[in-house]
């Protein structure tokens, strides 16, 4: 039997702050996009130099930066540098592995959550994602292009909404809302395998694979339940943060959000419980067959034990057995086999057991 070995970590033994990019994804290009703006004015560009992003210091604008490819430790160092971010920050930004969480430093705030989705394959998708909240400006860090901000950046190029008319503040509650609002999707799409699980109970063909499916769920259910209830405190202290990057504007927003984030939860638990029910089902659906089987292999042999009886009484080699002279005594002895047989048949009928 093959021992399995230990999973190995990059950053162990290495000193505090220092950063190792914890994730898969090792063979991603840098991209950055720059959204700068005004409630009047918007200007966007992409860049995959790192040093493009340092000429965006005007004090009246707003600036996202959003940086794909965590696996560019170097450049992420070198942004925070430039923006003086701490190197316990840094090494939270490339580890993967970071539950979500929030640090408030004295010039900026640094949040932590997971964006959870489900890919062609319905397979669940979980991928690291942080924000540094400054005065006049919100970095974003995504370990792959591809997320859920599309509405977010139609809003700023189309000044819909008042996103275009509020600080960096309302940037992040927007951004942190629309993972949520993503959350809600994650549910509908727990539903209906709940529904499909529940369907397969009942189905003899694929009852094989079902433990195998209901264990997978659960382990779903664990993961995303492991990224969100987190969130529920990282967005509380957002609202109760003493800092003045957070106006009183955005406090009203954050409140709400921070309900949305407990209906999340919620839902969670109740297909916690779900799975949990479906586990105990299906193993009370296996006994129930298994009792099935058991109480007709009882019955057979209850039927057989008369007619054996009589078979190994005649089935003796004594010589003075009266029966064995009388010319009719073999169909006798069937009839009277058949008769016994009819009799159970009849009586375990009557009794409900057939």
């Amino acid at each position: 039997m093959k021992s399995r070995k230990p999973l190995k970590r990059k950053d162990i033994g290495l000193a505090p702050g220092t950063a190792v990019y914890m994730g898969k994804k090792t063979e991603k290009d840098l991209y950055v996009e720059i959204f700068d703006y005004n409630h009047e004015t918007l200007k966007e560009e992409r860049t995959d130099n790192v040093k493009d992003i340092f000429s965006y210091e005007d004090k009246n604008n707003v600036t996202w930066i959003n940086i794909n490819g965590l696996n560019n430790v170097e450049d992420i160092k070198e942004l925070g540098n430039h923006y003086e971010l701490h190197p316990l920050l840094i090494e939270d930004i490339v580890n993967t592995h970071q539950r979500p969480k929030l640090d408030e430093y004295e010039d900026y705030v640094f949040v932590v959550l997971k964006m959870l989705h489900f890919d062609n394959q319905n397979n669940l998708k979980i991928e690291h994602v942080s924000f540094v909240l400054g005065k006049d400006y919100m970095l974003s860090f995504q370990e792959s292009e591809g997320d859920v901000f599309e509405p977010i950046r139609d809003r700023l190029r189309t000044s819909k909404g008042v996103v275009r008319k509020m600080g960096a503040d309302y940037l992040l509650y927007a951004l942190i809302d629309v993972i949520v609002d993503n959350y809600f999707v994650l549910i509908d799409n727990l539903s209906e395998k709940t529904e499909i699980l529940e369907d397969s109970l009942f189905n003899t063909s694929k009852n094989n694979q079902t433990a195998f499916e209901i264990q997978n769920f659960k382990r779903e259910i664990l993961k995303i339940r492991r990224a969100v209830y987190p969130l529920r405190e990282v967005v509380s202290g957002l609202n109760k943060v003493d800092t003045t990057l957070v106006k009183e504007k955005t406090h009203l927003y954050l409140g709400d959000l921070h309900d949305h984030i407990i209906q999340v939860s919620e839902n969670i638990d109740i297909y916690r419980e779900i799975i949990w029910g479906l586990m105990d089902m299906h193993l009370t659906t296996l006994s129930n067959k298994m009792n099935e089987v058991m109480k007709v292999l009882t019955i057979i042999a209850t039927i057989f034990i008369p007619l054996t009886f009589i078979a190994g009484i005649y089935g003796m080699n004594f010589e003075n057995i009266p029966e064995l002279k009388y010319k009719y005594a073999y169909y006798t002895l069937w009839g009277v086999m058949i008769l016994i047989f009819l009799g159970m048949l009849y009586y375990f009928k009557r009794k409900k057991w057939l």
